[in-house]
């Protein structure tokens, strides 16, 4: 993902990301085994995630669930929205 290899997003989001994708929602509890980390790292990647709206919760204790913020949409799904013309 390119947005980790740019130090965007930590290492391992993409496992988390993945997962939320294919399961829609994801117990906060569930993060560290999935990741292979420790919890403090765990929290620090879905810190990350919610900082730039990639992920939502509805509250610190609710699942987390994929956000899908525009302003990635053009690098995660290229072509599914036209360019701005200038």
């Amino acid at each position: 993902m390119q947005q980790i290899r740019g130090g965007a997003l930590p290492q391992k989001a993409d496992c988390l990301l993945e997962a939320i994708l294919y399961r829609g929602s994801l117990l906060r509890g569930d993060v560290p085994g999935l990741l292979d980390a420790s919890e403090r790292q765990a929290r620090r990647v879905v810190a990350a995630l919610t900082e730039q709206n990639v992920l939502t919760a509805t509250s610190t204790r609710a699942p987390l669930r994929l956000a899908f913020p525009a302003t990635l949409a053009g690098q995660w799904m290229p072509g599914l929205f036209p360019e701005a013309r200038e």
